[in-house]
């Protein structure tokens, strides 16, 4: 413990950001910095718990609270607050191979289960991982770290997003030969395509990227699997053949047909616009355009961001679930219940003075004209035993020009499953050994949101970590 008073005395300051309608006027990231003396400051309020939740990963009521990469956070807080960086990043990297992504897009479970927390504020432990690896980076720590002994083992990994780049990452380590197939014309998955630019710059994916390369990881951006190589093709090539291709198959939202032009998935919507940014246009699918966001989540929040900065004419954005209440404070460490407002959000009441999301309400179904959509009419109800129960009386109509769908996902592709004949769990997902991660009676193993379901980085990664160490086992025990 760098400071045992450090609690007491600095209160939790967070990374400042850039001012909404400012940000508005650009795709540039909005997260700003603490400078140097201020960083280590919060570093120097972490207690160095005796029993610290912040890495349990704990699940209480359903909820997860703590880390699920075990980071060990109290030990580099301290090294930060002592200034030694370079032991501050090697404490970091030892859990999580990425923190330049975590840093930047998880919702920190490590910071709801601080103890701080529990009579005050966390602390900002998100902001520190992040300035821990962007010191690194900044002082040449970042170099590629070439194994010492190859073995003679081929591994494909199929799909390059976190949990992808995690199992190439580990597997690498271990001396084995990866190859990456990415079906996209560039690396990351969803972090390049499904993340905005405000939120995660590309270029933080790509200076990893470059490093993963100098290690000797091959990635094959361009080639679906299926497509431009065949599964006999793989089995013939590699010893093992892990699948970490996410779980894209789309919730379908009653009363909506994908068939009327005007309606979106969001992730599509959002892979579009990250693609003309790449290719330095900017994005205008929803310039001057009634917008209808389906869906309170992340994804939702994220098309809000990219509609607004396209020059929306109008946003709504639909939440089935009922308003949390900001009085409402959870018993420590269980997951706060209370309203979050992201930066989306943010972003649009600093525009209009009010919030662009509609609680407890959907869409009933589509105004159409020749196949060109018109508006939708809403319904406002609640969820009563996993069933929605429309209210008497509370249809509205809207008008609309586009509608994004962001229900969230059911599983993986069909495609998929079918070309190489994968078992699927009853969630959609693929299905594997009990508590493990190989498809049963094969060299396949699936990792990430096609294996966990629909899930968080922070959760991809640490399956690409667990799926690696099994398949490193697999490996090895081969004749």
């Amino acid at each position: 413990m760098g400071k045992k008073t450090g609690f007491l005395e600095y209160t939790r300051q967070d990374d400042p950001q850039r001012h909404p309608l400012t940000r508005l006027k650009d795709y540039d990231v909005f997260h700003l910095s603490l400078d140097e003396a201020q960083r280590r400051r919060q570093g120097a309020r972490c207690m160095n718990c005796g029993v610290p939740f912040c890495l349990s990963a704990i699940k209480i009521k359903g909820r997860v609270t703590g880390c699920p990469l075990h980071n060990l956070i109290p030990e580099w807080n301290d090294e930060i607050y002592r200034g030694q960086d370079r032991n501050a990043l090697e404490r970091l990297l030892k859990t999580n191979p990425f923190p330049e992504w975590t840093g930047r897009v998880c919702p920190a479970l490590c910071e709801k289960a601080c103890l701080c927390g529990l009579n005050g504020e966390a602390v900002t432990i998100r902001d520190n991982e992040r300035f821990i690896i962007e010191t690194a980076f900044a002082k040449g720590y970042m170099q590629p770290q070439v194994p010492a002994v190859r073995s003679s083992k081929r591994v494909a990994v199929i799909g390059s997003g976190p949990a992808g780049l995690s199992v190439a990452y580990a597997l690498n380590a271990c001396g084995h030969q990866v190859t990456v197939y990415e079906q996209e014309k560039r690396a990351g998955g969803l972090l390049r395509y499904g993340i905005p630019e405000m939120k995660l710059a590309k270029n933080i994916i790509d200076r990893r990227l470059e490093i993963m390369k100098a290690e000797g990881i091959q990635i094959m951006t361009g080639t679906k699997v299926g497509r431009d190589i065949s599964q006999s093709e793989l089995d013939a090539a590699y010893d093992a053949i892990v699948f970490c291709c996410g779980a894209r198959k789309a919730r379908q939202v009653a009363g909506v047909d994908l068939a009327v032009s005007g309606v979106m998935m969001a992730v599509d919507f959002l892979t579009a616009a990250m693609h003309d940014l790449e290719e330095n246009k900017c994005p205008v699918q929803a310039k001057n355009k009634r917008v209808i966001v389906v869906g309170g989540g992340d994804t939702g929040n994220d098309c809000v961001a990219m509609c607004l900065r396209m020059g929306a004419k109008q946003v709504t954005q639909l939440e089935m679930m009922p308003r949390p209440s900001n009085q409402t404070k959870t018993p420590w460490p269980e997951w706060p219940v209370g309203e979050k407002v992201d930066y989306g959000q943010q972003e649009y009441r600093s525009l209009y003075h009010h919030d662009p999301r509609l609680y407890e309400t959907t869409i009933e179904k589509l105004v159409v004209e020749e196949r060109m959509l018109k508006g939708a009419y809403l319904v406002r109800g609640n969820m009563i035993n996993g069933q929605w129960q429309v209210k008497a009386g509370s249809e509205q109509f809207l008008e609309a020009d586009l509608i994004l769908i962001a229900a969230g996902f059911v599983g993986v592709e069909d495609s998929l499953a079918e070309q190489f004949a994968l078992p699927l769990s009853r969630h959609h997902t693929l299905l594997t050994n009990e508590a493990h991660y190989q498809i049963v009676q094969s060299h396949y193993f699936a990792a990430g949101d096609c294996h966990r379901g629909q899930s968080l980085v922070v959760w991809a990664i640490a399956e690409g970590l667990a799926c690696a160490k099994e398949v490193d086992n697999y490996l090895k025990n081969k004749k």
